[in-house]
């Protein structure tokens, strides 16, 4: 369903938040850039084009364009980049899709929420500071939680993927790029009930 129409304004803004480099691919903190990567197949894609301290490109989802950005900020800084991309385009926070790992959500599992607090995600905390609140949609993708109490929790978010967790991950990607899809075409309760 991806392109069907073309649109001239950007309507919506989806933002992948990940670690920029090498050292953090597959790792659990950049489940956001993994749903990019999944987006860019079936969208056909490429999101390489650096603007607002971001890759971006655009993506026309049922008439919608969609403005699609990975910063490169690193993730606690990614809600400067967020804020530029809805000045310059002028979309309301309520447009602006943030696509992330949750830690409290089993490995694989989905959840999107229509708004909310940061819930100890530092991503989602700059960028509900630096955007003007937290009444944005967003698509939680669960990494698991520690397996033991005394893990601290950034070296877990920032551990590398076991192959077997890299399938649960990119099937919950796919998953999350239809979720996307779905949310900016038929709206977000449609695509609560179908992923959550």
């Amino acid at each position: 369903m991806f392109f069907t129409r073309k649109s001239e304004a950007v309507s919506w803004i989806a933002v992948f938040l990940g670690n920029p480099g090498v050292r953090y691919e597959n790792t659990r903190h950049n489940a956001g850039f993994i749903t990019a990567d999944a987006v860019e197949r079936k969208a056909g894609v490429n999101i390489n084009r650096l603007k607002f301290s971001s890759f971006t490109t655009f993506a026309t989802l049922g008439g919608h364009k969609v403005f699609l950005m990975k910063p490169q900020t690193y993730m606690n800084l990614s809600g400067g980049a967020v804020r530029q991309a809805m000045r310059f385009y002028k979309v309301p926070l309520s447009n602006v899709v943030v696509i992330s790992d949750a830690a409290s959500l089993p490995i694989g599992k989905l959840r999107i929420r229509r708004r909310g607090s940061a819930g100890g995600h530092n991503g989602l905390k700059d960028i509900i500071v630096k955007c003007g609140g937290d009444d944005f949609p967003r698509i939680k993708i669960g990494v698991g939680e520690p397996p033991r109490e005394e893990y601290d929790m950034a070296d877990w978010v920032l551990s590398k993927l076991t192959d077997e967790d890299k399938q649960l991950i990119a099937q919950a990607a796919s998953n999350a790029a239809d979720a996307l899809e779905t949310l900016i075409i038929r709206g977000i309760d449609n695509a609560m009930a179908k992923f959550n």
